[in-house]
């Protein structure tokens, strides 16, 4: 038995969703552990498109339990809305392959609006959210007073946890010169739904505990990269949860020694969603070939992904902070047109070389990439299943990659389909 954690080595978007759902053939229990609806992982399988925000990847095949565990927060109407959603294209989602945390916190209405409240009264100075509520809803895990998927079970404990809460968002609203926010149509709403969620509700940690005995391979989904970590990313560029591997038993239950393989999910270049430092970022041709060939749109947001060269400091970086054994690396094939290829290997800071990202954004925002270059391949990689078949310059970049970052290159994605991967080594048999 090989329990697995994937997780982003880089601000997300590294094509974790395929990776996912081409591991989970294998594993018999799919887990997310922390995030929301904003993870957007997509899934082609026999040209069929599944865009997904909050359930695991392993939805889409039969014969697999996913669960979403309780250090995710979960808007239980996104949730129903979703399973609705894949239900149409043919996927089944009932009680006996599909699992919530019965201590996992919820989106409420007031969180969404809060976030929205904040961006635009941030002015210069926002993060770049997805105004999905995530954040102001780990502020009231953290605080305390947030409203869980068991506080659905009694109309009465639903009351006084409402009450609890909405004293504090109230306050908050007053001062920000905002309408209060009544409960009595929120607990009305909540009521009404409560059935269609608790139905899949269970102590994940005692079903990970049985999985466990029975040997099940399990697969523990992150969402977002590494570098948007609360605590180990671009602060305060980042998402409200800590999205590094060990956050896998937080999460979910269970003990670190649950965990038998890191696998960090790596592109081939280098996007990012939203505001915040960008080393390599580029604006100019190249920037804008990268994000056309790449189709670099968020999936949740739509909204277009900044591209740049490969940040080989900031992976080996994130590799040491997650404990990564090996990478999947994706979307090579993106690189094919191009003449030379440019991957950072250090970076100045006031006149200094540095070879790691720097804790205090204003020096982030400072720094200035160093860069190897490399020649380009000038034909196309799509599909290929086989190193060997790989161009020659293609095969020496990847090897440059592997020896710089200090991990094992495990696998390469060379097209959006799961297929077309070539597998150097299956971290299930490792």
């Amino acid at each position: 038995m090989k329990n697995i954690v994937v997780v982003g080595s880089q601000w997300g978007d590294e094509g974790k969703g395929k990776i996912v759902d081409w591991l989970s053939e294998q594993a018999d229990v799919v887990i997310r552990f922390q995030g929301g609806h904003n993870a957007g992982h997509t899934l082609v399988i026999d040209g069929v498109t599944y865009k997904l925000r909050l359930l695991p990847s392993g939805i889409v095949r039969k014969n697999k339990i996913s669960i979403i565990g309780n250090g995710v927060v979960v808007d239980p109407w996104a949730l129903l809305d979703e399973i609705e959603e894949i239900k149409s294209k043919g996927v089944d989602v009932n009680t006996d392959n599909f699992i919530i945390s019965e201590a996992a916190n919820l989106i409420l209405p007031f969180h969404r609006e809060m976030d929205e409240i904040r961006e635009d009264a941030a002015g210069k100075g926002k993060i770049g959210t997805t105004r999905r509520g995530i954040g102001p809803a780990y502020e009231d895990k953290v605080g305390r007073r947030s409203i869980r998927v068991m506080d659905l079970r009694s109309e009465k404990n639903l009351d006084q946890r409402l009450d609890s809460v909405l004293v504090h968002h109230n306050a908050i609203r007053k001062g920000l010169g905002k309408k209060i926010f009544e409960k009595e149509q929120l607990k009305s709403d909540l009521l009404k739904i409560a059935p269609q969620i608790l139905k899949f509700s269970q102590p994940v940690w005692l079903k990970i505990d049985e999985f466990k005995k029975q040997k099940k391979k399990i697969l523990f989904e992150g969402a977002q990269g590494i570098l948007l970590d609360v605590d180990h990313g671009t602060y305060p560029y980042v998402t409200s949860s800590n999205t590094v591997a060990s956050s896998a038993a937080t999460g979910t239950g269970c003990g670190p020694n649950s965990i038998n393989y890191v696998l960090g999910i790596t592109k081939a270049y280098t996007t990012r969603v939203g505001e915040g430092p960008f080393p390599t970022e580029l604006t100019d041709d190249v920037g804008e070939l990268l994000g056309t060939r790449g189709k670099e749109f968020g999936t949740v947001t739509s909204r277009k992904r900044r591209c740049g060269w490969f940040d080989g400091v900031l992976v080996r970086q994130t590799i040491k902070i997650s404990g990564i054994d090996g990478i999947a690396l994706t979307k090579l094939d993106v690189l094919d047109e191009l003449d030379e290829i440019k991957m950072c290997v250090e970076y100045e800071l006031d006149g200094k070389k540095i070879d790691y990202l720097p804790a205090a954004v204003e020096d982030q925002l400072k720094i200035k990439p160093v860069y190897k270059i490399f020649p380009g391949w000038k034909t196309s990689t799509n599909g290929i299943k086989n190193m060997d078949d790989l161009p020659e310059n293609a095969k020496k970049y990847i090897y440059a990659v592997e020896k710089f970052i200090g991990a094992k290159v495990s696998s390469v994605s060379t097209s959006p389909e799961r297929d077309d991967t070539i597998l150097v080594e299956n971290p299930f048999d490792i």
